[in-house]
């Protein structure tokens, strides 16, 4: 089973971007932004560092996201997904979120509206499908 690595960059009210890499090869996957680091306070922070165990879904729990990845095994923390969206922002201080403790993959790291945002999710997710043939692996997070 593959290992993946995300490698964080700071952590700033608008979110946290980072970049998703291959740990045996060094690849790089696609960026990713993820929310604001919060004590792994459900809905409103980024997942702890740690290892985790990622199982590729057809459909969500809700129905709602489809060929999306499950991450399990966080802490306190349950149906954290890594699905397509552009914002991860503190909603309590105004900003735009598509997160709510999800991870969301992306081509590049831009703006939208002024907002930090990772740009072309879509492309970027199905570049994750590509790369994993839609199977389960392994997440390091630091």
């Amino acid at each position: 089973m593959k290992t993946l690595r995300i490698y964080r960059a700071g952590s700033t009210n608008q979110g946290t971007p980072g970049a998703l890499m291959c740990a045996e090869t060094g690849q790089h996957i696609c960026y990713l932004m993820e929310l604001p680091e919060r004590d792994n306070l459900p809905n409103i922070s980024r997942i702890p560092a740690g290892r985790y165990h990622v199982k590729y879904l057809e459909r969500s729990a809700s129905g709602k996201y489809h060929d999306v990845y499950h991450i399990t095994g966080v802490p306190d923390r349950s149906g954290i997904l890594i699905h397509g969206g552009n914002f991860a922002g503190d909603t309590k201080l105004n900003y735009r979120t598509d997160s709510w403790g999800c991870v969301l993959p992306s081509s590049r790291i831009g703006a939208i509206g002024g907002q930090v945002a990772g740009l072309a999710s879509r492309a970027a997710l199905r570049k994750l499908h590509k790369f994993t043939n839609k199977q389960d692996f392994y997440l390091e997070v630091y």
